[in-house]
């Protein structure tokens, strides 16, 4: 059974809020205003600690400096606006940032029972157009700011911890396209994951791309050994192209071999996600196509099931492939040496497609 909770909108100071300060910006704060410097990554593993550590003493701070943070800084960049919880322990929440607009973040329970992954945004909306999803319905309003997206981190670590789970991994799959707002996002993985302050850990993090070769050999020069997604959807280019805009403009063998440059600086197993839609491309024949095109590459094919969201761009009305089809595909990929492994469809009895809810909460405002 699904239970909603929206929640009233919270007003905010126009001051910066504490979640966008970067480390080196908190180190400049702390020395103009005569503060030990040292202090600033204590303050960053604060913000950012699981709930059940807040009480170690080495996350304390001194009086004066805390009610000066208090004084200067906004405490969050963004409030609670609604939560979604599924029957399967899905988790969605609708944030509302500081200016007003929203954006979604997603918590899975994972197959163990105290674990859970983390969905996060890097848009607010999106700008690339592909043609199943609901956030590009909405268009692109804007980047998110680093501390827009630890926000999204902040909540999501208290919504596991207070299933009795701890957040374990994360990944950039919700709305807009990481790669367009990559200084944004490093940003906020340096201080996420860096063990000096998140330390949630490099390797706990995955970054996803429809296919931004620039923005994928960005993410190889920064070197901070986070996992590679790749939003392939289809093997041939006038599939791909049709369902992803983006695909026009670089080609499937273009994204997989900056996949391949990504993996041989970093050490990581791309993955390759790819949505089954009925009658489009969930042929056995696409299935052999795919696994050729990974013959050779050591990259995990992520097969996931199509949760509807209405009429598309194009006024489509694209459909799940059947459960038998389904399991023909994924037979055919690893008769064809293919690695890959379906995913578990999640939240189906809420709006766990990205966009779907923020486009359903405004349409009800």
């Amino acid at each position: 059974m699904m239970t909603v909770v929206t929640l009233s909108a919270v007003h905010h100071s126009t001051a910066a809020s504490l979640p966008d300060l970067s480390l080196s910006e908190l180190v400049a704060w702390m020395q103009s205003h005569g503060f030990n410097a040292a202090h600033a990554p204590r303050v960053i593993r604060g913000l950012l600690a699981a709930a059940e550590l807040k009480s170690r003493t080495d996350f304390l701070l001194p009086e004066k400096l805390e009610e000066q943070l208090k004084a200067a800084f906004a405490a969050e960049s963004g409030s609670l606006a609604q939560k979604q919880v599924s029957a399967d322990g899905t988790t969605k929440l609708l944030l509302r940032l500081r200016d007003g607009r929203t954006v979604e973040s997603v918590l899975m329970p994972d197959y163990r029972e105290d674990r859970a992954a983390g969905c996060l945004s890097s848009q607010v909306g999106c700008a690339m157009g592909c043609d199943f999803c609901a956030t590009t319905q909405t268009g692109f309003e804007r980047n998110l700011s680093s501390g827009e997206i630890i926000e999204q981190f902040r909540h999501l670590r208290r919504e596991a911890h207070a299933a009795g789970r701890v957040l374990r991994t994360i990944v950039f799959m919700g709305m807009g396209e990481p790669m367009l707002n990559l200084k944004n996002v490093l940003a906020a993985i340096e201080r996420i994951a860096d063990p000096k302050l998140g330390a949630f850990g490099w390797r706990q993090i995955t970054v996803s791309t429809v296919g931004i070769v620039p923005g994928i050999e960005e993410l190889r020069e920064a070197s901070l050994g986070v996992h590679l997604a790749i939003s392939l959807h289809a093997p041939d280019d006038a599939t791909r192209a049709d369902l992803l805009p983006m695909g026009r403009r670089f080609d499937v063998n273009e994204v997989l071999e900056a996949a391949d440059r990504y993996q041989a600086a970093s050490g990581r197993i791309t993955t390759i996600q790819y949505c089954l839609l009925d009658g489009v491309n969930d042929s056995l024949a696409q299935a052999r196509d795919l696994a050729r095109l990974l013959t050779g590459r050591r990259m995990h094919v992520n097969l996931l099931r199509y949760n509807p969201t209405g009429l598309s761009l194009k006024g489509r009305s694209y459909r799940p492939s059947s459960l038998e089809q389904t399991e023909a595909f994924l037979a055919e990929l690893r008769a064809h040496g293919a690695i890959a492994h379906l995913r578990r469809a999640r939240g189906p009895d809420i709006d766990a497609a990205c966009g779907q809810l923020r486009r359903r909460a405004a349409a009800l405002a």
